[in-house]
């Protein structure tokens, strides 16, 4: 009975199927069955440390939220979610927000009329919550992708393709942290936050370093250069609007100048991808 909690967590986690979570087979050997440690981190919003702590029965006070996103990451039935808080010390906090933020119907309407505009709907730390044909066809397919790796800047450093899209990629990687470095000190308390930049500070040592100088940069009109595999040489415009409804969402659209060859490669790029279905 020492580790209840800890041995609970590792029996849950091995029940889970990783391809129901979102995890397809990405060829490597899995040693233990069920979720890696690193994939609940991800989908829970937690740090693999903090994961490992609370299975090693090293810590038993967790809060309530924290509890609750462990619960929803391993699929917990009403039984197992209510076992998991009698085995566990809650220590008390503010009242849940979900996880991932939900996206107006008509704000998805809107990106979907929007044919010739790429666009996308961001939370503030940068995760993809939703995005439009031409987003998609410019950046990459969201729709591929774990919910838990919709993010640009975890893209942006972790992600090769992704990556090669820049032309200068360490000034739009540095952006992006001074991006996500003004956030944390919004939302200092933020676990899905803090479990992003433990794990760009243990994969990147170019996040690490820049992460420690502290540059800050809220949103505001910018302007990207691409390398598209497709449509070559992108010049966009990045404009990013506040959703009324939602302060913590940011409306991202991307276009080129008027009469520009910017403006004809989009074009082209947008004509060239198929469409999809959302």
């Amino acid at each position: 009975m020492a580790n209840e909690l800890g041995d609970f967590l590792r029996a849950r986690r091995a029940a889970v199927d990783p391809r129901q979570a979102g995890y397809p087979d990405d060829g490597r050997l899995r040693r233990v069955p069920g979720l890696r440690r690193e994939e609940l981190a991800q989908l829970a919003h937690l740090s693999i440390d903090y994961i490992v702590r609370l299975e090693q029965g090293r810590t038993n006070r967790v809060s309530r939220s924290v509890l609750d996103a462990l619960a929803d990451a391993l699929q917990l039935a009403p039984d197992e979610r209510a076992y998991l808080f009698t085995v566990a010390d809650v220590a008390p906090v503010s009242p849940r927000t979900p996880a991932r933020p939900e996206i107006a119907p008509r704000l998805q309407q809107l990106l979907d009329t929007m044919r010739d505009i790429p666009a996308m709907v961001l939370h503030r730390r940068m995760d993809v919550l939703a995005w439009n044909r031409g987003s998609a066809a410019l950046l990459t397919d969201f729709e591929k992708l774990p919910v838990a790796e919709r993010n640009l800047i975890r893209l942006t450093f972790v992600d090769e393709s992704f990556r090669t899209l820049y032309a200068d990629w360490p000034r739009a990687a540095r952006e992006c942290v001074s991006v996500l470095r003004m956030e944390a000190g919004r939302t200092p308390h933020d676990p899905a936050l803090s479990a992003l930049v433990g794990e760009l500070s243990v994969r990147d040592p170019d996040f690490r370093r820049w992460w420690a100088d502290h540059q800050v940069r809220g949103p505001r009109a910018l302007s990207k250069v691409y390398r598209h595999p497709v449509a070559g040489k992108l010049e966009l415009d990045v404009q990013q609007f506040t959703v009324d409804t939602h302060p913590e969402q940011l409306l991202v659209a991307y276009t080129a100048q008027p009469g520009s060859p910017s403006e004809e490669a989009l074009r082209f790029l947008l004509q060239w991808s198929p469409e999809r279905a959302r």
